[in-house]
């Protein structure tokens, strides 16, 4: 083909596409940009804020994933995971916890250290997780992955109250 051939099919071909500005017009407006904002001016004194004493607030520093679980009825329930351990060998201590009440607080059940989940499915009473895991081979000493399934599965309680235990199960 000749070069100028070529060159006229090329813009040819661009200008048949006549609709592009039509297209970017109909983006969702929840996947546009959003618009730069100036800095906030202070409108007051500033209010210092001191550590929190309480021991039990430093794990909750560590929380590095949330994924709350939407399909559980009026139950408040999430997946979380916190940092931990060596993260050359797994190292996202991963739970699943269900709200109690406000006197009781959180029901808290650990259900593994990985690399990382994604929910596949969630129904009552029901999630199923693609678990992604470092693992070692015992006799070479070396260090691989995997990928497996499971399924964590608690009653739901006809009062309401949060689960007594919760189960982890193998899955294909």
């Amino acid at each position: 083909m000749k070069p100028v051939t070529f060159l006229a099919a090329v813009l040819g071909l661009t200008a048949c596409d006549a609709q592009v500005e039509s297209r970017k017009a109909a983006v969702p407006a929840e996947q546009a940009a959003p618009a730069p904002t100036a800095p906030l001016t202070a409108a007051g004194p500033a209010a210092t804020v001191q550590p929190d004493p309480a021991e039990n607030q430093q794990w909750a520093a560590a929380v590095v994933e949330l994924t709350p679980l939407t399909r559980q009825g009026d139950r408040t329930v999430k997946l979380f995971g916190t940092a931990g351990g060596d993260p050359a060998m797994n190292g996202l201590y991963t739970h699943v916890a269900f709200f109690d009440s406000p006197a009781e607080g959180w029901r808290v059940f650990r259900i593994g250290d990985f690399l990382d989940y994604r929910v596949l499915s969630e129904s009552p009473g029901r999630v199923d997780l693609e678990i992604n895991e470092s693992t070692m081979d015992e006799a070479s000493g070396d260090i691989g992955s995997q990928t497996r399934r499971v399924i964590v599965g608690w009653a739901l309680a006809t009062d309401g109250s949060a689960p007594a235990t919760v189960t982890v199960t193998p899955a294909q």
